[in-house]
């Protein structure tokens, strides 16, 4: 839908994704739409590059999320949430459901050596 404006389809995807889930990297954002990581990949370090969005370290892997001093965020939030109205029904769903799993209350664990377990 947006493709004009950003000149990429993958461009716009990243930035739904990332606006949908608040952070991604890019091997789960290709997972994500069954896309190659390389093809998110450049376009998560052009939006980097651009300041739209900010990257940070954690473990082996580099995340993405906007970057809250944009000066333009709010509008592009705004055309990024008016353009999901018109994706297909399952990739809306997709994007908006977050699925965490709680952490049971009160959950055992066992140290074994130089490992935790859980006892179920």
């Amino acid at each position: 839908m947006l493709k004009a404006l950003f000149g990429s389809k993958d461009k716009e995807l990243v930035l739904q994704y990332l606006l949908s889930k608040q952070e991604g990297y890019a091997s789960k954002i290709a997972r994500f739409y069954n896309l190659k990581p390389s093809q998110i990949l450049k376009q998560l370090e052009a939006l980097e590059d651009g300041d739209v969005l900010v990257s940070f370290q954690v473990g082996r892997t580099r995340l993405y999320k906007f970057n809250p001093r944009y000066y333009f965020y709010p509008e592009l939030e705004a055309l990024l949430k008016k353009s999901r109205d018109t994706y297909p029904d399952d990739l809306k769903e997709n994007l908006l459901f977050n699925r965490t799993a709680p952490r049971k209350k009160n959950k055992k664990y066992i140290l074994k050596g130089d490992t935790v377990e859980t006892e179920l």
